[in-house]
């Protein structure tokens, strides 16, 4: 089948007709006007030639006037691909001849640079990909443009945006000219710009039907002819929208706020990684006194703030309470929620909150005596809460007579929270309090970046441990230099896994550092014990460092040393200017540098109990691939308890669930931004705010780590292949504690999200390398290669 009607394409006919061929029939059955046309399918560009006869027919039956040949490719007009403009359309197509040369066109734009640039960044497979053409009667336009059923700038789902030009389609979607911008929120209108009421009414309840029959936003292209006829030219989803959040059926809106990048995440996460965060982030809030209900939003966490937004009492310190861990991104959309009339305080918010507030005072209790004995003896904390760490690694271990999948599934399920929660948590409390208390007490007398200086070169920091025993490995590796320096870190991860690698010592290495990784908290994401590669891409960037200055044991001890002298000098010209201020500030911080390295110890002892639940299911990932049931052994990690446990116990093939699951998650690793907040309209609220003035070439953002430095720019989106330079710049969307081997090199640090107390920053400053972080969309604005000079104090990039 070389040529079909366009009436008889089908959604059925992918793989035959190609996605636009195959919406635009799915418009046509449903009654819409749609130019007349046929499609010349894949089949046709499979043999690789032009089946002129029938297309010379088909073109006839037309009436043989001008026509639009556009593309319609099998990997087009799809959920997660639109490949918008990534082929070639021909318009005012007239005679065989044109006709003929306009097909070859379409083919050949396939495999133009843009569309194989589009297939590669979105992990689609050249081989597959076949080419079928759209051939339509010419609508000439008085006006055209393209309608969005959701507003793609806000993400809101009742509002409908609409760009329209006087004339083709093309200047719209090219934007190639000064177009009519207008969104559609049910308000009436007058007559403006190049379309009436009459018009964006009609185009309104167009979308609507169409948004009702494809069940999901549609960009939907159109024209208006010299009789004022609307014509439908294609429909496709809007493939950048964030998803919505899970409906209520309240009639307020609600509010969530993203939770991953506290963890260092934007990425996805798996559906089992999924079930055990929400469980233990939730537990862990708890314990301090507050109800969060944790909502998986693109496999993203998100906590649903509504009720505390609404609460009288809680809403007061809402905004300050966001700034020790989520920064100041989140806290400016906080407080232009809690300003929005919608989210007033309420009389059932007021219910909720005095609930929470009851459990605040059962928590507060246990909070005083755990933060106060820290702080009076933090020697004797740290003892604590380092013994409670070895008895967590110790219970962690699986018990030997572990047989069958059941008997490991009721391992995995009977995991509960430590009963030595108190003895990790309140220190690392304690520590954090104590680092951020001062900047307030200090107000007048020390600037942020000089209390970051204070905090450098923090001491009893797992991750800065665990960065400077890597390097201690890299100096070590002698006459495997080389070999280091000029393997792929894949390759060397196998060879370490296959026993076939030389001692270098990392096997020591990762038997007290493997249960770690990028993502870690994710329990369906490898550790660096069963996937090495990331340390390996690590210790080959440590061996580029030849000055022995920049090594990293000497900018830490730098950092302590500097850190040292500074608070000394502070606290001394503090305690002059503010005596009692001065007196309680020097405190703290000196409890600070006893106590706020901690604060990676409490995350590097859960990843014990994940790391064995992690081995279980993998376990029992295997036993359901030896039945039948999973096609590999870590599909388990695109499944929840539940359906395992029907699975194991019924035999149910979840099989169905894994594939769809695995193509969502896939197609939310390619999404590059998160919203800090949505609303469950969809509106992502950051785009709400009022717009930062315009730089010069300057990007504003945040100092957490105070310095300045100025050197070529390294975005970095994979911390197990980057390759870093001594002094390059790192620039990353967020970091976590598998990403701090890179700043043993960096020279500084570049985040779009995060907080002063969070882990990138948090390390940064113990290295002594500035760091700016909250900087909007960094990772696109900046190039690798582009020389940038980083102002840790004035939270500033500038780009020569």
């Amino acid at each position: 089948m070389h040529v079909i009607a366009l009436s008889e394409a089908t959604t059925q006919m992918l793989d035959l007709v190609g996605g636009k061929a195959a919406g635009l029939g799915e418009l046509i059955r449903r009654g819409e006007r749609v130019p007349e046309g046929f499609c010349v399918t894949t089949e046709a560009h499979r043999l690789g030639v032009i089946p002129t006869a029938e297309v010379v027919a088909a073109y006839e039956r037309l009436g043989a006037g001008p026509v639009a040949v556009r593309s319609s490719a099998t990997a087009e007009d799809l959920p997660d691909a639109s490949f918008a403009g990534q082929q070639d359309s021909v318009l005012n197509v007239t005679g065989t001849a044109e006709l003929i040369a306009a097909i070859e066109t379409c083919w050949d734009s396939l495999h133009s640079d843009r569309a194989t640039a589009y297939r590669d960044a979105r992990q689609i497979d050249h081989q597959t990909v076949r080419m079928a053409v759209v051939v339509q009667r010419m609508i000439t336009p008085t006006v055209a443009g393209v309608l969005f059923t959701a507003n793609p700038l806000t993400g809101r789902r009742d509002e409908m945006a609409v760009d329209a030009a006087a004339g083709l389609g093309t200047t719209v979607v090219d934007g190639a000219a000064t177009v009519d911008h207008y969104v559609l929120d049910g308000v009436p209108r007058d007559d403006t710009g190049c379309l009436t009421s009459v018009h964006l009414a009609e185009l309104r309840a167009t979308g609507e039907r169409l948004q009702a029959h494809f069940g999901s936003p549609q960009d939907v292209e159109w024209a208006i002819d010299a009789d004022d006829v609307l014509w439908l030219l294609q429909s496709r989803p809007i493939t950048s929208l964030f998803p919505l959040p899970p409906r209520t059926g309240e009639p307020l809106p609600r509010v969530y706020l993203e939770f991953g990048h506290v963890q260092g995440m934007l990425q996805p996460v798996t559906p089992m990684g999924m079930s055990t965060l929400r469980t233990q982030i939730a537990a862990m809030l708890a314990a301090l006194g507050v109800r969060v209900d944790i909502v998986d939003i693109g496999g993203r966490l998100y906590g649903d703030l509504s009720d505390l937004a609404r609460d009288r009492s809680s809403r007061k310190r809402l905004v300050k309470l966001l700034a020790v861990d989520f920064g100041p991104r989140a806290q400016a959309v906080m407080q232009h929620v809690l300003a929005d009339p919608r989210f007033a305080p309420t009389s059932g918010g007021a219910r909720r909150g005095r609930a929470q507030g009851a459990a605040s005072l059962r928590t507060a209790g246990r909070a005083v005596v755990g933060i106060l004995r820290a702080l009076a003896r933090p020697e004797a904390a740290r003892t604590r809460m380092f013994e409670a760490i070895e008895q967590m690694r110790v219970r962690s271990a699986a018990p030997a007579d572990l047989r069958t999948a059941a008997d490991r599934l009721r391992f995995v399920q009977a995991q509960d929270s430590d009963d030595s929660a108190d003895a990790i948590m309140w220190p690392i409390v304690a520590g954090m309090l104590a680092a951020a208390l001062p900047t307030a007490l200090l107000k007048g007398v020390a600037g942020p970046d000089e209390i970051h200086t204070v905090l450098g070169g923090m001491p009893h920091n797992v991750t800065i441990e665990m960065d400077l025993a890597l390097w201690r490995l890299a100096q070590g590796v002698g006459d495997h230099r080389q070999l280091l320096l000029d393997t792929p870190p894949a390759e060397l991860a196998a060879r370490h896994l296959r026993g076939t690698l030389p001692d270098i010592g990392m096997t020591t290495f990762l038997d007290v550092y493997g249960h770690r990784g990028v993502a870690e908290v994710d329990l369906g994401v490898p550790r660096w014990a069963e996937d090495p590669t990331p340390v390996f891409a690590a210790l080959a960037n440590y061996l580029r460092v030849t000055d022995p200055r920049q090594g990293p044991d000497q900018r830490f001890q730098r950092a302590a040393a500097t850190a040292e002298a500074s608070l000394t000098a502070l606290v001394a010209r503090a305690r002059r200017r503010r005596p009692v201020r001065g007196r309680i500030a020097g405190f703290l911080l000196r409890r600070a540098r006893s106590l706020a390295g901690l604060r990676e110890a409490g995350k590097f002892a859960g990843l014990y109990p994940l790391r064995e639940t992690r081995r279980q299911l993998l376990l029992i990932g295997a036993d359901l691939h030896g039945s039948g049931l999973l096609d590999q052994p870590d599909d388990i990690m695109f499944l929840t308890l539940d359906e395992v446990h029907a699975a194991v116990h019924q035999g149910v093939d979840p099989r169905g669930t894994v594939t769809a699951r695995r193509a969502v998650h896939r197609r939310e690793l390619r999404r590059r931004t998160v919203p800090v907040a949505l609303l469950s309209d969809g509106t992502d609220v950051e785009t709400v705010l009022p717009a930062r003035p315009a730089g010069d070439g300057t990007l504003a953002g945040v100092g957490a780590s105070a310095g300045r430095v100025t050197g070529p720019a390294r975005v970095v989106h994979d911390p197990g292949t980057a390759h870093i330079e001594p002094g390059d710049v790192l620039i990353a969307a967020t970091t976590d504690p598998g990403w701090t081997p890179l700043f043993l090199t960096a020279a500084a640090l570049v985040t779009e999200t995060g907080a002063i107390m969070a882990h990138g920053p948090t390390v940064a400053r113990e290295y002594g390398i500035p760091a700016v972080i909250c900087v909007p969309d960094a990772t696109r604005t900046i190039s690798t290669g582009q020389l940038v000079t980083v102002d840790g104090g004035a939270g500033t990039i500038t780009v020569h």
